[in-house]
């Protein structure tokens, strides 16, 4: 079977903003949509060309309802349809799988993949109930009450990582120096004026809420916590006997990235460096036992390797999405994958974690990564809600 393919340079991210931040008054698909159209315009990517859409998001936002027909139109691509993907924070895994099996199969040759998030100032929905007393219903608020609460598990999104930290053996101390060292990690992407992240990373335009107006720029990642020994040190667990603080677990965060998947033909048209071949060659998922979710990337990943048919020695880069400094040291454990060489110039754990863009910005850097020391083998893995996870591999050539 014919594998799919991502141009070198053709994808994007805007920086990453904590919740809250200068990007929470804006419509995430609106915001995604224009960052999309301005990223390819600056690549003179051949619009025409692109033959399938696949948004991804996970938090409902004003006029959601159309999904990516609804991007695609305020970008110009008015003849371009296709689904909208909804699965947690594996959503950046699953529109890229999509994407490349459209691709494999014929069905498609050129497929835009757009992934969006604002945790920021998260819908409060509410469920009309007429049998209920007085006919009241049930209210949800999106983001935190869905945080604090899977409604199959029973638990809250840190009781799986106290779950996974007790199984393992895993103490705050070791969990702190997972933070410290995916931070130095970070500060090497920010070396030489940010020379790593500027290899893939545009502007967001920040305007008014009716995207009007342009009030500023959003250039880097804002609200990182500067993070050292002593400051780790000071922090409490956040549950009563418990080892996960605040140092050891990602932030809430608003961005979207996006990037082309095709054939490897026009990928070689199109590339900004047609020596480097980037070739998407394997996914996999998985769930675990309920509570456990930091534990599923481990199984997610062998079987995205089983199904490129490499195994985790031929590795030689991994990214992971961590919301959970606990995520790495069950990973390593389990992999036998070195603690200190995965996440080079940065994580989810550091940056932020806007749920549905995370993955693609994590793949986006693991390219980059792995075209810097002149190609090889990469995994990227996260964790997901329902204590699932998706594993992405591909190879980077040059």
């Amino acid at each position: 079977m014919a594998h799919a393919f991502i141009p070198y340079g053709i994808y994007w991210s805007t920086p990453f903003a904590r919740w809250q931040g200068p990007i929470a008054h804006l419509n995430s698909l609106k915001l995604a949509a224009n960052t999309g159209k301005l990223a390819l315009a600056a690549r003179r990517f051949p619009m025409e060309r692109i033959d399938l859409g696949l948004l991804g998001h996970t938090n409902p936002q004003l006029g959601s309802f159309y999904g990516l027909p609804y991007v695609t139109g305020m970008m110009g691509l008015e003849n371009v349809a296709g689904p909208t993907v909804q699965q947690a924070c594996a959503t950046s895994a699953r529109v890229m799988q999509m994407a490349a099996g459209e691709v494999a199969d014929g069905s498609a040759q050129c497929a835009l993949l757009v992934t969006t998030d604002r945790c920021s100032n998260g819908p409060i929905v509410h469920y009309p109930d007429p049998t209920a007393p007085g006919g009241t219903g049930h209210t949800e608020r999106w983001v935190l009450d869905n945080f604090a609460h899977d409604p199959h598990a029973k638990n809250a999104m840190i009781d799986t990582a106290e779950n996974v930290a007790a199984k393992f053996g895993v103490s705050t101390a070791q969990q702190h120096e997972v933070t410290l060292a995916r931070y130095a990690q970070y500060q090497q992407a920010l070396a030489n004026d940010r020379a790593f992240q500027r290899r893939y990373m545009v502007d967001a335009v920040i305007t008014d809420s009716g995207f009007r107006k342009q009030t500023g720029v959003l250039s880097s990642d804002d609200g990182i916590f500067p993070t050292n020994a002593e400051g780790l040190a000071k922090l409490k667990p956040v549950k009563p006997n418990g080892t996960v603080t605040f140092g050891a677990q990602t932030h809430p965060a608003d961005g979207n990235a996006g990037m082309i998947v095709t054939t490897r033909d026009f990928a070689r048209e199109v590339s900004l460096d047609p020596k480097i071949v980037i070739e998407l060659l394997g996914f996999g998922q998985a769930r675990v036992e309920k509570g456990h979710m930091p534990m599923a990337v481990a199984p997610a990943s062998a079987a995205a390797l089983k199904n490129a048919g490499l195994t985790m020695k031929q590795v030689d880069a991994v990214k992971t999405h961590n919301p959970f400094a606990v995520n790495d040291i069950a990973f390593a454990r389990e992999t036998g994958f070195p603690l200190e060489k995965m996440n080079n110039y940065g994580c989810s754990l550091i940056w932020g974690h806007p749920q549905g863009p995370t993955g693609v910005r994590s793949v986006i850097e693991l390219i980059e990564e792995l075209a810097l020391r002149g190609g090889g083998v990469g995994l990227f893995g996260g964790c997901a809600a329902g204590d699932s996870g998706m594993a992405v591999v591909l190879r980077v050539s040059s």
